[in-house]
């Protein structure tokens, strides 16, 4: 079989696929000035959380969002509470830990997804005493959705006529089903 012949066995096909991936824990710390000065915090959460996902770059996906942080604070020496909430902002750059150089088009669709919503890890009153001091944590992956080449064999003799009659099992058993890690293209560290 020459060459020639050989190259018409294989097909590529452009399909939709994931071109990129990436995934970023962040931390951030934010100051709240409450309208009473605060003797105590007794409590903090965060709601309201929107965001984002554009393409910076091709190896970069920037996550843009907002949440709402509420305070619950003693003041008056203990005696009465409020409850303070502000809204603050981010921006997050996650760079792609896996890329397809072979992608085509321009036309990049980028998916981001909240894998750990915004949450308090800690709220404390400033050494100045005017302000409450929260630190938050969140975490997100992304996809970069594009057009890519994928090469498939074409059988030379077209269909198979013993198809219903053909041996699929590939000698695996539950173990081995239960052996693959179903993330090994999300879990790269940074």
């Amino acid at each position: 079989m020459s060459n020639i012949d050989q190259d018409l066995n294989y097909r590529e096909i452009i399909c939709k696929a994931v071109c990129g991936k990436g995934r970023k824990f962040s931390q951030s710390t934010h100051t709240i000035t409450p309208s009473h000065r605060p003797t105590s915090i007794l409590g903090s959460w965060i709601i309201n959380h929107s965001y984002k996902a554009s393409r910076c770059s091709d190896d970069t996906v920037e996550v843009e969002g907002n949440y709402d942080i509420s305070i619950w604070y003693a003041y008056n020496n203990n005696t009465k509470t409020e409850v303070v909430t502000e809204t603050v902002g981010y921006k997050d750059s996650i760079v792609l830990s896996t890329r397809d150089e072979h992608a085509t088009g321009k036309d990049l669709e980028v998916s981001a997804r909240c894998i750990q919503a915004p949450n308090t890890l800690e709220a404390t009153i400033s050494p100045n005493g005017g302000r409450v001091v929260i630190q938050c944590e969140r975490e997100f992956t992304c996809d970069v959705i594009g057009e890519t080449k994928v090469c498939v064999y074409v059988n030379p003799d077209g269909a198979l006529d013993d198809w219903e009659e053909k041996d699929w099992d590939y000698g695996l058993d539950d173990q081995d089903v239960d052996d693959i890690d179903q993330f090994f293209m999300g879990e790269l560290d940074e």
